[in-house]
């Protein structure tokens, strides 16, 4: 969706859930952030820095900007080397806490050559779950000021949803994290969640101020969840 109008300031360590119907423009925002696009009008700032005025790829680097994605890209290297992706220099130690993190270490020892098993084109060696968790450990591993999370639970199973919600709240502390959600319990604690509608901010607050206000998330819980927004 085209962003239009969209005004919305995030405090340091702050955790933002955005919500909203298909093509409401939720991903157009992390997309902008990571500078992916650049806006035809207004402006992104990073601590009061225009975006365009710093270079993509430091957004991008180790402790700026990381984003986990609903369709991770691993690539036809080691476990390790697609953990590693985050930031080149990292020690196998710092690999392997970052997996923990990302509660991926308990199925990569069990992998036939562990951190070093090659997971083929596009990761296509490991389950989605799996590949999502490499892909947080890739997160972590950078250390980012701003974490941002595109639907990043959404191909796992409620049990490895539950462990890396768990996983991503430790990490959460001391850092921005933006979270793109499609299912509204997995924003439920969010400092603010804010609701977009065609491009713009409809509604925002945190989860039980907006149920109160039988609004936009409260259409949209209902829709969910017809009894939790009763």
């Amino acid at each position: 969706a085209v962003l239009d109008g969209f005004d919305l300031k995030v405090e340091p360590g702050q955790v933002v859930g955005l919500v909203g119907a298909s093509g409401s423009g939720k991903s157009s925002v992390l997309a902008v952030l990571m500078r992916f696009y650049e806006p035809q009008e207004g402006a992104v700032l990073l601590d009061g820095i225009d975006a365009r005025s710093l270079d993509a790829s430091w957004i991008r680097g180790p402790r700026a900007v990381a984003m986990v994605s609903q369709d991770p890209a691993l690539f036809a290297a080691s476990v390790r080397d697609n953990i590693r992706y985050g930031r080149p220099d990292a020690s196998d130690e710092e690999v392997a806490a970052a997996a923990a993190v990302a509660n991926a270490a308990g199925f990569i020892e069990r992998l036939p050559e562990g951190y070093g098993t090659f997971v083929g084109e596009r990761g296509l060696q490991l389950s989605g779950g799996q590949r999502q968790r490499i892909a947080i450990a890739r997160a972590v591993i950078t250390d980012p000021k701003v974490l941002l999370l595109d639907e990043a639970t959404s191909a796992l199973d409620s049990e490895s949803e539950a462990l890396v919600q768990e996983a991503l709240a430790r990490i959460s502390t001391g850092r921005t994290v933006i979270k793109v959600a499609h299912r509204l319990n997995t924003v439920r604690d969010a400092d603010v969640i804010v609701v977009l509608e065609a491009g713009r901010v409809a509604e925002a607050g945190r989860h039980d101020e907006l149920l109160a206000a039988r609004g936009a998330f409260w259409s949209l819980m209902r829709a969910q969840d017809p009894g939790a927004s009763a």
